[in-house]
C-alpha cells in the first residue's frame, strides 16, 4: 500500500519530536487515525471523553514539558468543541497544533453535514498559522510552518485537513513553479536586549530604595537569576497566579502570589515600593500594582506585545528571561540597606500566619482553606499540583508553600472552569513517573472533571508513579460567583444560579475503580490525605466544605464592605449568623484587629 497523506502527516509529526496526541475520533478524521494506527504506536494516542478535555490536555503538556501539545478532531462539532482548551493555550502562550477533519473537498460550501467554516472558525485562536490542505502536495510545508509556527511564536496552530484527502496517496512538491520545499528543524535563539538598554534598566534598578518584583511562567527557567538580583537589590518578590510553583516559598522575601487570590505582603509591598521589575508576566489586575507615578518600572518579556501593557514601565526589555537577567546581574549594585527587605519578610510571615489562622477557624462542616493548608505540607517532592478556576484556586493560590523541583498551574488568562482534572492528565503523560494532584470545585465537577476520571482511570496502569488524587471542594454552590454577587454587586445569593446539586463524587470515583475517601470533619483531613498520597490508585478525596468562608481579596474597600452590608439588608437564603460571621470576616479585613469581635 502505498503511503496516504494522513501516513505522512503522522511520520512528519513523529520527525518533528511529537510523541503524544490527544483527541477523539470522528468519521472527518478516519484517515489520520488509520494512518495512527499503521505507525504502531510510533505516536501515542490519548482517548478523551470530550474533545475540549484534549485541547486543555494539550495546553498543560505543553506548559509541564515546554514542548508542543497536539490534540485532534473530527470535522463540525469536533472541532469546535476543542475551542475553550485551545483559548486557554493561546492566552498563556502554549505552543499547541490542533488537527481537524472537513468534509471531502467537494462538498465544502454546499452547506454539507458537519460542514462548518474552519478556517474562519479558528482564525481567532489560531491566527498565526490556519490552513486547509488541499492537495497531497501541501502537506509538507503545512505541517512544517504549523509546527514551527507554533513552537517559535509560542502559540496556537490548525492544520484542517479534509477527509477525503487524508486517504489520498502523498505526493512529494514537485520542482516546478507554484511547488514549495519545507524542512523540518528549529532552533530557539537566544534573545537578549541590547548593552545601552540593559545599562538603562541597571540605573533605575540601582537608584531605586524599595524595589519590589513580580515574576510569572515566564521565569519558569530563570530561577536562579531571579533569586541572585532580588538578593542583590535587596528587593522582594511576588508570583503572578501562573508563575505561583516558580519561586519556592521558604525564601523568606517571596510575598505569594498577588492580586484577588493573593497575600497582604504581596499588596503591601506593591503599596509602598519605588521601583518595579516585572519579568516574564501578564498579570492581569493593574489595580493590585502601584499607583501610576509612584515607581519607575522596568519590565523583561520574551514578547514585545507584552511590554508595559500593566504599568508604564520607563525601560522595556524584549528577551529571555534567564539570559537578560544573567546580562543584567553584574551591571546591579548591591544594596547595603536591607531595611525595605527586612519589612517585607515581616509582611510575609505574617502573611503566612494569617492563612495559617484562618484555616483553623470554625466552619459547618470544613473550612476550605483547611483542605489545602493541610495539603500544603504533605506535598510530596516533586509533585505537579492543578487547580481549576473558583474558590478552590485561591485555596491554592494562597495556602500551598512551593517547594524546589515542583510545579504548578491552572487555566491562567482564560481562568476556565473545567481545566483541573484534564490539566492533571496532561501532566501524568508529561511526566508519569511524578505524583500529581487536582484540586475541583463541585461546579466544575459537574460541568466536566467527572467524566475525564474516566480517562484517568483507562491509562493510569500506564503511569509509574501511582499518586493521582483529584480533591473535591463540595459545598453545593457556585462559591466564587456567589461571593462576587455578594461583595462585588451587594446582591444576595442567587439561589437558582448558584445552588448545584450534591453529588457523591468519592462514590463515583468507587464505581470506576479510584479509591474513594470522604470527609466532612476537620479533624480528618490530616488523615485523609496522608491516605490519599499514599495509595496504589488513584484517589477521588471528597471534602464537604462550607460556601459561607469568603475567598476575600488582600484588601477589601470600603466600597466592596458597602456593597457587602447592602446585601444582609436585602435578605441572602443562607443562615442569618452564617451570614454575618462572613460579615465580621470582611470587616476585620478592613480593620484588623476586630476580625473576631
Amino acid at each position: 500500500m502505498s503511503q496516504t497523506v494522513g501516513d505522512f502527516l503522522i511520520e512528519r509529526l513523529h520527525a518533528w519530536g511529537v510523541r503524544k496526541i490527544f483527541g477523539y475520533p470522528g468519521d472527518g478524521i478516519n484517515g489520520v487515525f488509520g494512518a495512527l494506527q499503521r505507525a504502531g504506536g510510533k505516536i501515542e494516542f490519548i482517548q478523551v471523553r470530550h474533545e475540549e478535555m484534549a485541547a486543555f490536555m494539550a495546553s498543560a503538556y505543553a506548559k509541564f514539558t515546554g514542548e508542543l501539545g497536539v490534540c485532534i478532531a473530527t470535522s463540525g462539532p469536533g472541532a469546535s468543541h476543542l475551542l475553550t482548551g485551545l483559548y486557554d493555550a493561546r492566552m498563556d502562550h502554549m505552543p499547541v497544533l490542533a488537527i481537524v477533519g472537513q468534509q471531502a473537498r467537494t462538498s465544502i460550501g454546499a452547506h454539507y453535514q458537519q460542514e462548518l467554516d474552519l478556517n474562519a472558525m479558528f482564525k481567532d485562536v489560531a491566527g498565526a498559522f490556519v490552513q486547509t490542505a488541499m492537495a497531497p502536495a501541501q502537506m509538507r510545508h503545512l505541517v512544517d510552518r504549523a509546527v514551527r509556527t507554533a513552537v517559535s511564536e509560542r502559540v496556537v496552530t490548525a492544520l484542517i485537513i479534509p477527509n477525503d484527502l487524508q486517504d489520498e496517496p502523498y505526493e512529494e512538491p514537485k520542482r516546478a513553479h507554484g511547488f514549495t520545499f519545507s524542512g523540518i528543524g528549529y532552533a530557539r535563539p537566544k534573545v537578549v536586549p541590547y548593552e545601552r538598554d540593559l545599562q538603562e534598566a541597571a540605573k533605575i534598578l540601582n537608584e531605586g530604595k524599595k524595589v519590589a518584583m513580580l515574576i510569572g511562567a515566564g521565569c519558569v527557567d530563570a530561577v536562579d537569576e531571579v533569586i541572585a538580583v532580588a538578593e542583590k537589590l535587596g528587593a522582594g518578590c511576588a508570583k503572578a497566579l501562573l508563575g505561583k510553583f516558580v519561586l519556592p516559598d521558604d525564601l523568606p522575601w517571596a510575598t505569594g502570589t498577588i492580586g484577588l487570590l493573593g497575600t497582604e505582603a504581596s499588596s503591601n509591598m506593591m503599596a509602598e515600593c519605588d521601583t518595579l521589575l516585572m519579568i516574564g508576566s501578564g498579570f492581569p489586575w493593574a489595580e493590585f500594582l502601584p499607583k501610576e507615578g509612584q515607581a519607575r518600572g522596568v519590565q523583561i518579556d520574551i514578547k514585545g506585545d507584552m511590554l508595559s501593557i500593566r504599568y508604564p514601565m520607563e525601560c522595556n526589555l524584549q528577551g529571555d528571561a534567564a539570559e537578560t537577567l544573567r546580562e543584567l546581574l553584574p551591571l546591579l549594585q548591591k544594596k547595603a540597606d536591607r531595611s525595605w527587605q527586612e519589612k517585607i519578610v515581616g509582611w510575609t510571615a505574617r502573611s503566612w500566619d494569617v492563612a495559617a489562622a484562618q484555616a483553623k477557624k470554625t466552619a459547618h462542616p470544613v473550612n476550605p482553606q483547611r483542605v489545602t493548608h493541610e495539603l500544603s505540607p504533605r506535598l510530596p517532592e516533586r509533585c505537579i499540583v492543578t487547580s481549576d478556576s473558583g474558590s478552590c484556586a485561591n485555596w491554592y493560590a494562597r495556602d500551598l508553600k512551593a517547594r524546589r523541583g515542583m510545579m504548578g498551574s491552572l487555566s491562567g488568562s482564560l481562568a476556565s472552569m473545567g481545566a483541573a482534572v484534564p490539566y492533571a492528565i496532561g501532566a501524568k503523560f508529561a511526566h508519569p513517573d511524578r505524583p500529581v494532584v487536582a484540586l475541583v470545585g463541585d461546579g466544575a465537577m459537574q460541568m466536566n472533571n467527572m467524566a475525564e476520571l474516566i480517562t484517568a482511570a483507562k491509562y493510569h496502569h500506564l503511569w509509574s508513579n501511582k499518586t493521582f488524587v483529584v480533591c473535591v471542594f463540595n459545598n453545593e454552590d457556585l462559591n466564587q460567583v456567589t461571593w462576587e454577587q455578594r461583595v462585588m454587586e451587594g446582591n444576595p445569593k442567587f439561589v437558582a444560579s448558584q445552588q448545584i446539586p450534591n453529588v457523591p463524587y468519592h462514590k463515583f470515583g468507587e464505581l470506576i475503580g479510584f479509591k474513594g475517601i470522604y470527609v466532612d470533619d476537620p479533624e480528618n483531613l490530616a488523615d485523609a490525605w496522608d491516605q490519599a498520597l499514599r495509595s496504589d490508585k488513584p484517589v477521588v478525596l471528597e471534602v464537604k466544605t462550607d460556601p459561607e468562608v469568603p475567598p476575600l481579596p488582600p484588601h477589601i474597600t470600603f466600597q466592596q464592605a458597602a456593597n457587602f452590608m447592602s446585601m444582609l439588608a436585602k435578605g441572602d437564603q443562607r443562615e442569618k449568623n452564617v451570614i454575618l460571621g462572613a460579615a465580621r470576616q470582611v470587616i476585620g479585613s478592613l480593620l484588623p484587629g476586630h476580625a473576631d469581635k
